[in-house]
């Protein structure tokens, strides 16, 4: 499969209703974690992948949306929890949370996509009082059995507004990498309005359009990532809704995210980083045409030499396996074209996934233990973003030999 950045098609913002103006074609993918049984391949639902730039509120989104259903069930395979780094870092985030805004009598905080309880579990230990919303059955119930209090309904203005009803506003609603996942904002939007209290914050974080075109990280369009935010099209989509944003955090998680934080208009002066955010996307003309699609062109080129170095390595004779069944790596091999013949498979931690193949090309996926028996020549980093933790957990593999063959921001060898 091969993008075409190229050719240009326009739709409607689903914000606004503006012009959406495509930029990048990534051709057809499948559902990013839909991990296959080796005889069930026949029918893999696959899709246009497609981004867009609305050219009326800067809302960077997918041109076609996966139905819901098809991404968020009981067998979802992500779970939050699978990090050390991830677990230190939502501690974190709770103990922030409940330091500076959950400090009245009886605060409430909910959180759309609690996964497996990752944060909430330390504002339950903290006895503040809770919800999270998670329709994907397998993990919430992992937040179950840690007490955890879930609802496993998608969050919308219908449910916001029943929980309203029977436990009143809450001073947070909070969400992480999962509000980009949402098309239907606007149900969004009006379900914090009916649930957050007159004085609330909405905090959510989520991979940042700067990082993402700073980096080439292309890998972060897929399907559960519909919209790509900047503080420009945050800002437009909170006024649209009666919300303001008041401030804004970067964050390293992730590869580079942003955490926004909006309240409803006048209520809260907003801290100068907005401003500054603001004014460092304007210099950059990170939301003009022609920066995305200089950025477009850059993805081009790290297919190309990425096909090139793993095409030059075979034949060589090197032996390539992946290293992380990443939501990401489904888009860097289909976009690509790379499977088993180039990567002999991709190893994981996650044990849902073995024995399965990755979505598209079909790559086998093992196991940890496969990595060293034995090593591989190269390993093609696909959670790069915990690159750091994974090397220092993998020292016998360069200790060996190995080699890390990473394609973020550009294609290179560590």
């Amino acid at each position: 499969m091969t993008g075409n950045s190229s050719v240009h098609s326009k739709g409607a913002c689903r914000v606004c209703g503006g012009t959406v103006e495509e930029f990048l074609d990534l051709g057809s993918q499948p559902i990013s974690q839909a991990f296959l049984e080796p005889r069930a391949t026949e029918k893999e639902f696959t899709f246009p992948l497609t981004i867009g730039r609305c050219a009326s509120c800067m809302m960077v989104q997918l041109l076609h949306d996966v139905p819901r259903h098809l991404m968020f069930h009981r067998e979802y395979p992500f779970h939050s929890s699978s990090s050390q780094a991830m677990q230190a870092y939502f501690a974190d985030v709770a103990r922030t949370l409940l330091r500076t805004e959950l400090t009245d009598d009886d605060p409430f905080i909910v959180e759309i996509g609690c996964n497996d309880g990752i944060m909430l579990g330390t504002i339950k230990d903290a006895g503040v009082r809770h919800l999270g919303f998670e329709p994907s059955g397998g993990v919430a119930d992992e937040a179950r059995a840690a007490g955890v209090r879930v609802r496993g309904d998608f969050f919308e203005e219908g449910t916001a507004k029943e929980v309203c009803a029977a436990e009143g506003t809450a001073d947070v609603i909070y969400s992480a990498n999962t509000l980009c996942h949402i098309p239907y904002l606007d149900s969004v939007m009006r379900g914090v309005d009916a649930l957050l209290g007159p004085n609330g914050v909405f905090v959510f974080e989520d991979p940042y359009l700067g990082d993402v075109v700073t980096k080439t990280s292309f890998d972060q369009i897929y399907d559960e990532h519909f919209y790509l935010w900047s503080a420009e099209s945050v800002r437009a989509t909170a006024a649209r809704f009666g919300f303001e944003l008041v401030d804004v955090l970067r964050l390293s998680a992730h590869g580079g995210e942003v955490r926004f934080t909006l309240a409803r208009a006048g209520t809260r002066t907003p801290a100068p980083a907005v401003a500054e955010l603001l004014a460092e996307e304007q210099q950059r003309g990170l939301s003009e045409l022609a920066t995305l699609r200089r950025f477009a062109a850059n993805v081009n080129g790290i297919r190309d030499d990425l096909v090139r170095v793993l095409t030059d390595l075979r034949a060589q004779g090197r032996r390539v396996v992946g290293y992380g069944a990443t939501a990401k790596s489904a888009t860097v091999l289909n976009y690509c074209g790379i499977g088993p013949e180039l990567v002999e498979f991709v190893c994981d931690t996650t044990l849902e996934k073995h024995g399965k193949l990755t979505p598209g090309q079909h790559i086998p996926i093992r196991p940890p233990a496969a990595f060293a028996d034995p090593y591989p020549d190269y390993a093609l980093l696909f959670a790069w973003n915990h690159a750091e933790e994974i090397m220092a957990k993998e020292p016998a593999f360069t200790e060996a030999g190995g080699r890390w063959l990473l394609y973020v921001p550009d294609v290179h060898v560590v």
